[in-house]
């Protein structure tokens, strides 16, 4: 296992302008943040095997792609044994239209965001397979009218 090093203000600088712009080449990102070509790959590639940075991806147009409607799913378990929990989280990776998954700790247990191409998709992935999903008792759904605000950390 790596040992975590603390981020100095070149790392935050790193991280800050890969955040706005993933595409970044290391030249440009070493000349925005203040230092030459070599020691911002070499402190690049320590972000990244210190899991600081998980990765890189493209963010999709949802409109474009016709994956634009968006619904919030509570969902109340039977069980919550360990057993329980991870057959759920198991089932849950396998539906490629859950685009998030969240444990939370109040009157439900997970909070899923669906994404389909309208709501009578939604309507089947609910009724086929996150109503099928192990140990669900009950679900309630939250369409989402318009997003407001929608960034990835």
């Amino acid at each position: 296992m790596t040992e975590i090093s603390p981020l100095d203000r070149y790392d935050t600088k790193i991280i800050a302008a890969l955040s706005e712009n993933g595409r970044l080449s290391v030249t440009d990102l070493a000349q925005r943040v203040g230092l030459t070509k070599t020691p911002c790959q070499v402190r690049l590639k320590r972000l990244q095997a210190e899991g600081y940075i998980l990765g890189f991806r493209a963010i999709l147009n949802a409109r474009k792609l016709g994956q634009d409607h968006v619904a919030f799913v509570e969902v109340k378990l039977e069980s919550t044994t360990e057993a329980a929990l991870t057959r759920f989280n198991k089932a849950v990776n396998a539906i490629p239209e859950i685009e998030q998954c969240h444990m939370i700790a109040g009157a439900f247990d997970y909070l899923l965001k669906v994404r389909t191409k309208d709501i009578q998709a939604y309507r089947a992935i609910l009724g086929e397979q996150i109503s099928a999903l192990p140990f669900v008792a009950n679900t309630s759904t939250h369409v989402s009218m318009e997003s407001v605000k929608d960034t990835a950390f």
